[in-house]
């Protein structure tokens, strides 16, 4: 076919248009797959693809970014969340000062709030293993007997008392320690809410009370009150269905004693529970269960309360067979 011949056949355009075809809008930047609006109109963009923005300053010495979204979910309190549990992206974490120093691990006071929702914040307790060089969990062994590691060469390390052994041993108290928050929390017993792990810290609930002066106090440990006779057989019933309950699942607290409880006014809460031991599957079981008994029995009883750790123990065995 000539050039004459080919000038005979009209050129098909290189862009064909329909009649349906929707108009561009005034102001359409040209561009791969990009339609820039002019500035000020956003004209019909779907509402779940517009945010706000908000830029936050740098942190000072002894504030971080919230660690609630760098954490695995499972590293994260169990649902449904307590309503106070702050989950902004925002929220910064403030440190307050130490609460509890420990021969294994620290407590301290942290607030974490939003600052563009400061009304919502929250203090929490932060409970932090020490470091290898500086703890030393004593009759670790016979608490840890029977549990099982993940991974072997983490065992085997722990048993050699390796450096990094122990830096292993500091992890698995504190997993230990959540473990048991957690599966307690979901019993319904009277634990602080375990907000989130990571690495070897524990955010946890803050157990308050407050004051005659109105000012929110960290509550007293057990030891310290001197409840009325009415109100020292209530808190022996609240613990005496705690335990009940913990035996009837194979769990024994395993360092149970006025020091490691909580009075939040007229309720008990237990704390401290790395050492939380199975009833059967450790051989050391019944043996912590019967020491826990004696304590107790034994601060209630210095108390005036008449109360035997033999009937106590033989009670819990009921729940627990």
């Amino acid at each position: 076919m000539s050039h004459d011949d080919l000038s005979q056949h009209p050129q098909q355009p290189q862009h064909p248009t329909f009649p349906d075809d929707p108009a561009f809008p005034d102001g359409f930047v040209t561009g791969a797959y990009r339609h820039v609006p002019p500035p000020g109109d956003l004209g019909d963009i779907d509402d779940r693809f517009v945010f706000d923005f908000h830029a936050y300053d740098d942190l000072e010495d002894g504030r971080r970014w919230s660690t609630w979204l760098s954490v695995e979910p499972l590293c994260r309190g169990p649902e449904p969340l307590p309503d106070w549990v702050v989950t902004s992206q925002g929220a910064i974490d403030t440190e307050l000062g130490v609460l509890k120093t420990g021969k294994e691990a620290d407590v301290h006071l942290v607030e974490r709030a939003d600052p563009l929702d400061p009304a919502a914040g929250v203090v929490m307790a932060a409970k932090r293993y020490r470091s290898p060089e500086h703890r030393a969990f004593h009759r670790s062994a016979s608490y840890t007997e029977g549990r099982s590691m993940k991974r072997s060469r983490d065992e085997r390390a722990i048993k050699r008392k390796s450096t990094f052994g122990r830096q292993v041993a500091a992890g698995e108290w504190a997993v230990s320690e959540w473990g048991a928050l957690v599966r307690l929390w979901n019993l319904g017993l009277p634990v602080p809410y375990p907000v989130q792990i990571d690495g070897t810290e524990i955010l946890m609930e803050w157990i308050t009370v407050v004051d005659e002066d109105g000012a929110v106090q960290t509550a007293p440990r057990l030891a310290q009150t001197r409840p009325s006779p009415e109100l020292l057989a209530s808190y022996f019933e609240q613990l005496t269905d705690a335990l009940a309950t913990m035996v009837q699942n194979g769990l024994v607290h395993g360092d149970l004693s006025a020091y490691n409880i909580l009075a939040a006014g007229e309720r008990l809460v237990v704390i401290d529970l790395p050492q939380i031991v199975d009833l059967v599957g450790n051989l050391n079981g019944m043996t912590f269960l019967q020491r826990d008994c004696a304590n107790i029995c034994g601060w209630f009883r210095s108390r005036g309360l008449d109360v035997d750790e033999h009937a106590l123990f033989a009670e819990l065995m009921a729940h627990a067979f």
